[in-house]
């Protein structure tokens, strides 16, 4: 957190381009306007930002660019799904909002050294990854094969595909693709319904891979059932729970989970930490 004086304060920050991705969903690049701030600000992949759209409200949302960024400008890919969202859209290149953060867990991207790699997303779960990804292929050769997988619900609501493209490129990388409905497009292998239908495909050494997923519960669930099925170890299976989220610090209580704070102690958990939260309807 570089502003532990007082964690509730948002500090301004100037969108310095406003990419419109998709009918619903679009991009926020940022900068902080405070320039000690733009020096020393810091994140892991993995970990989210609170953004407060002035006089409406705050969302957490996760950071999506590369953490060594130069340029000190940080990402955001957000989907229209309520008011400050929507209020957000609206937005241009020029406007501020206010930011804190970054607040949470990140993915183990140093553990997941020496050993292949899947990441599974499903929706706007790509958006999560992006920054462990990012990582991973910076560094590729500490890695072993690298698979991302993506599911969606239509072909031609894809994001990324300029990222999906280079990723494809990398040596021992494929970008596999899933969807339930559309017709196939791009130079990427695709699947005819969920993510796990790639499962039986991945040429991994099972006890020597880390997973990281991210989407609805029920699809993260069944992905981490899938690989451990398969003999990928429970505690190298790595999920991000999405709570209504509005303290960021474990105080408020909105995103408990059981025990858990998923603001504080999350948003990422080993697998085996919240299997049996995760198998609970309606928690």
């Amino acid at each position: 957190m570089i502003y532990p004086q007082d964690a509730y304060l948002p500090h301004e920050a100037e969108i310095v381009e406003f990419i419109q991705d998709d009918h619903d969903i679009f991009t926020l690049r940022l900068r902080f306007v405070d320039e000690e701030l733009r020096k020393n600000y810091k994140f892991h992949p993995g970990q989210f930002n609170m953004l407060y759209l002035y006089g409406v409200g705050e969302v957490a949302i996760s950071i999506v660019n590369d953490k060594n960024f130069s340029d000190e400008i940080f990402e955001h890919t957000i989907q229209i799904v309520g008011r400050v969202t929507k209020g957000m859209g609206k937005l241009k290149t020029g406007d501020t909002i206010g930011v804190r953060g970054p607040y949470g867990s990140s993915w183990p991207v140093e553990q997941a050294k020496g050993k292949d790699v899947v990441i599974m997303t499903g929706g706007l779960g790509n958006a999560p990854l992006v920054a462990a990804t990012e990582e991973i292929l910076k560094d590729r050769d500490a890695f072993g094969k690298v698979y991302v997988v993506q599911g969606i619900r239509d072909t031609s609501g894809l994001i990324y595909q300029d990222k999906y493209t280079r990723w494809n490129n990398q040596p021992n990388t494929q970008v596999l693709l899933a969807a339930t409905a559309g017709e196939p497009h791009g130079p990427w292998k695709w699947y005819d319904g969920f993510v796990t239908a790639a499962i039986p495909d991945l040429d991994i050494d099972h006890k020597n891979t880390v997973v990281m997923t991210v989407g609805p519960e029920i699809m993260m669930k069944n992905v981490a059932i899938e690989f451990a099925k398969v003999g990928v170890p429970e505690e190298q299976i790595f999920v991000s729970l999405e709570r209504s989220m509005k303290c960021a610090i474990g105080h408020c209580g909105h995103c408990q989970m059981g025990k858990e704070f998923v603001c504080k102690d999350g948003a990422v958990y080993a697998y085996p930490a919240v299997k049996k939260l995760l198998e609970i309807k309606g928690v």
